[in-house]
């Protein structure tokens, strides 16, 4: 393993210059800082992390919350964690993942050491139990995610307000009268899980804004089929469909085809899922940006480290995408 050592033989300083061109923190000529660069990139030296952490008082590791629990789809969550640690990697960081069930005592844990210099949480609920935690632990977080009362914290998300809005504003523009939502699993309401409960939201406003008679059903993956044939059965006028739900979103289209309604000639159908979800179904669809909200998350957690000024709320539009599935009303 090379040591500073032998990059300041090989550069011919000695080895505090070496560190003082890798910390910036002497000015030293631009002759010398070039030579020290060439070495170490001529012998692959690495600062010692222990080593490094402790001259700055820094450790470069973020801890990223994530949330494993019931409810929750994985493939996507794992989506927003790769690009957060693929985009902190860009900024010479690591990531250390905790898990949702850890709570209030693994932020406090983290916190307490020098494990991690800043915080990333994922899947805030409106009433989140850590939320006091993280408004007075003194480490830069920010969260994905809006809960009802966002003072003091700095939050990222696709605007799902407006994504629920802009489905029900398509659907009503095409002459649907009776709609329907088919959300998350009943877990994720229950917990009052913020980007569910603002789809909602933003569904039955724009619905009610338009005279459209809106309802929102929660739906578990497996119960698919019987959350088809309720509605239809409780809803026979009903025309479209919002299915805010990945893993439920083709076990509903087939349970809705095989009660008799094709699509899209007898139900409209549109999806708030990843885009491959959506092309692969001829879905109308707005995508959920994970990569982008992950790859965000980041970059306002490293301006904060860098004592800059953040915007408290970064809200990334909805943008519907119109395929198939919802074509005009006759």
């Amino acid at each position: 393993m090379v040591k500073i050592s032998d990059v300041a033989r090989h550069a011919g300083v000695s080895p505090s210059t070496v560190s003082y061109v890798l910390s910036g923190k002497r000015s030293i000529s631009e002759q010398t800082r070039r030579r020290v660069l060439d070495s170490v990139r001529t012998l692959g030296y690495r600062p010692h992390a222990g080593a490094r952490a402790l001259a700055s008082s820094r450790s470069n590791v973020i801890a990223l919350v994530v949330p494993l629990r019931s409810g929750i789809h994985v493939p996507v969550v794992m989506q927003m964690a790769i690009a957060a640690v693929t985009t902190a990697r860009t900024h010479d960081h690591d990531v250390l993942l905790l898990t949702q069930d850890e709570g209030v005592d693994g932020l406090e844990r983290v916190a307490g050491t020098a494990l991690v210099d800043a915080i990333i949480v994922m899947d805030v609920e409106l009433h989140d139990v850590r939320l006091p935690v993280l408004r007075s632990l003194g480490r830069p977080s920010v969260l994905i995610g809006f809960p009802a009362d966002a003072t003091g914290l700095t939050c990222i998300d696709l605007d799902f307000e407006a994504a629920g809005a802009a489905c029900a504003e398509h659907l009503a523009d095409l002459g649907h009268r009776e709609i329907a939502l088919v959300g998350a699993p009943p877990a994720v309401y229950e917990r009052g899980t913020g980007f569910a409960e603002r789809t909602k939201t933003g569904f039955q406003r724009a619905a009610a804004e338009r005279g459209v008679r809106a309802v929102v059903r929660p739906c578990d993956p497996q119960d698919a089929r019987s959350t088809a044939t309720g509605l239809l059965r409780d809803h026979p006028d009903l025309t479209g469909v919002v299915v805010h739900n990945e893993p439920a979103t083709e076990p509903l289209l087939t349970a809705f085809r095989a009660a008799g309604r094709r699509i899209p000639d007898d139900l409209s159908v549109i999806a708030i899922a990843p885009d491959d979800l959506a092309e692969r179904l001829g879905l109308t669809s707005i995508a959920i940006p994970a990569d982008e909200v992950g790859a965000q998350a980041v970059t306002l957690l490293m301006a904060k480290l860098d004592g800059q000024e953040v915007p408290a709320s970064t809200l990334l539009p909805p943008r519907l995408v119109v395929r198939s599935s919802t074509p005009p009303l006759p």
